[in-house]
């Protein structure tokens, strides 16, 4: 999103389901300068807000836990339907989950950054905010390992996807879309055998150690994701 178009003031809306958290956040980001437009702690109200509020910025909690249920909400459920109907919205994930199949997960649904709320601090959640508004990814840097973020941090006449040919670019796609080796084999008409080639010879490029890796480098890349039947 151009910042021009939001003027000076962020929108944020938040959705967490611990008060006292979520009364900290307000007080912190509006001492920022931000505008707090939605506060909520369960996934419907605060998606039944999002058309009226029109935030810049929506801050998720991935547990919603709430007195009375036995289950807790999933919000990563929230994080498809912005991607779906409001993809204006730049959603950036505050969680205290940090196991990187939960990370991808999130990049998956349409993300825009995430954060562990276990080791962030005040200031880093406050730039955080402002980057993800301005149109920035918001990669969490532990799942990358150094010679990934090299890559990553190339300049613009050297970018890290003009390593990768045209077919590996597709696959890559897939990878970030979450689609396994046969599905992907399977869309793009070719052998699982091919795939994996093109896979070992996107790992030899790009750095990443795992395939959580390279699915969150792929979305930090702005890699185009394919819709999965």
């Amino acid at each position: 999103m151009d910042m021009s178009s939001m003027g000076s003031e962020i929108r944020v809306a938040m959705l967490e389901d611990q008060l006292i958290f979520r009364e900290s956040l307000v007080t912190l980001l509006e001492g920022a300068g931000m505008k707090v437009v939605s506060r909520c702690a369960d996934s419907g109200s605060f998606l039944s807000q999002m058309r009226s509020a029109a935030p810049h910025v929506a801050l998720v909690d991935l547990r919603l836990e709430h007195v009375g249920r036995s289950e807790a909400e999933d919000g990563l459920a929230v994080l498809k339907y912005l991607h779906d109907f409001h993809p204006h919205i730049r959603s950036l994930v505050l969680s205290g989950m940090q196991e990187p199949a939960t990370v991808e997960s999130c990049f998956q649904a349409g993300a825009a950054g995430y954060l562990c709320k276990l080791n962030v601090s005040c200031d880093e959640l406050i730039q955080a905010v402002r980057r993800v508004a301005r149109g920035e990814r918001l990669l969490p840097v532990e799942m990358l390992n150094p010679h990934a973020l090299q890559l990553n941090e190339l300049s613009s006449t050297a970018p890290a996807l003009s390593r990768l040919t045209l077919r590996e670019r597709e696959v890559l796609g897939y990878v970030a879309a979450g689609a396994d080796n046969l599905k992907i084999a399977a869309h793009l008409g070719i052998t699982e055998r091919t795939v994996k080639a093109h896979l070992t010879s996107i790992y030899r490029k790009l750095g990443p150690e795992n395939r959580a890796q390279l699915a969150v480098l792929a979305c930090e890349l702005g890699v185009t994701r394919p819709v999965l039947a």
